[in-house]
């Protein structure tokens, strides 16, 4: 059987920090929305030349380099921290666009009955979708299609990496207690979204620009799914951000579930 060669290799960048994520602040969001100890973020570097139309191949490098199998956080199936060590044999890439550089892009929220101008998120009946019980306008409009406040948001808004970022933040994890002001949620989601993306400053017109490209991945060993979880859920995810210029890569990790007490 012929052995494919890997173009890219990759180094675990153990020392780079997430304060987005890390800080005692978010560690506390993270508790209350029962997210602790089941989210992360990581950052690799790697070593050649990367373009966007690569992403398959470079995602099957990333999940089959021994590097990244024996740093790569997952959390286990007894709720722990462990690593991926398993090699993907196939994966998935789908490009998420990354192209809102305002959070005002959330404005819209407030002026249709979403949020009340003092940030307080208007409650409804509760409504049960998938496993998770929905009793506010806020994660009606991020979750249920024929919600009054769906079309708020374009099919092309909530693929944009940040609306999907502001989603998973605001539906947290198994246990979520949730917030009756839209405040953190926006607070977490613009410092995590700082952390993830790289932007650059046009010489000529003086605009930014984001220059990095997101994946949302996941991967199989065969038959069976091993990452970003063993099963699919719409609060278990893994995106790949990758700056092309500084060849670093921004893992943002979560498993939904029940997160620690403590």
């Amino acid at each position: 059987m012929e052995v494919k060669t890997r173009k890219f290799s990759f180094q675990h960048l153990n020392s780079k920090k997430f304060s987005s994520i890390d800080s005692k602040e978010s560690q506390e969001s993270f508790l209350k929305w029962s997210m602790k100890g089941r989210i992360c973020a990581q950052m690799y570097s790697f070593d050649q030349s990367f373009q966007a139309y690569e992403k398959d191949s470079f995602v099957m490098d990333f999940l089959t380099d021994p590097n990244v199998l024996h740093t790569l956080k997952v959390v286990s199936s007894g709720g722990g921290w462990s690593t991926l060590g398993v090699n993907a044999t196939s994966v998935k890439a789908e490009i998420v666009p990354c192209t809102v550089l305002s959070m005002s892009f959330f404005d819209r929220i407030h002026n249709d009955g979403v949020v009340r101008e003092s940030g307080a998120i208007q409650k409804c009946f509760d409504e049960v979708y998938e496993d998770m019980i929905v009793s506010d306008e806020l994660r009606k409009m991020l979750l249920i299609d024929d919600s009054d406040h769906y079309c708020l948001y374009s099919d092309t808004e909530r693929e944009e990496l940040l609306f999907c970022i502001f989603k998973h933040i605001c539906l947290g994890g198994k246990l979520c207690q949730f917030e009756d002001n839209v405040e953190p949620y926006l607070d977490i989601t613009k410092n995590i979204y700082k952390d993830l993306i790289s932007v650059q400053k046009n010489s000529e017109t003086k605009e930014l620009n984001i220059i990095s490209h997101v994946f949302k991945i996941s991967a199989k060993h065969e038959d069976t799914q091993i990452y970003p979880t063993d099963t699919d859920h719409e609060q278990s995810f893994a995106y790949l951000v990758v700056d092309p210029f500084k060849r670093h890569i921004s893992v943002f990790y979560h498993s939904y579930g029940n997160g620690v007490f403590e």
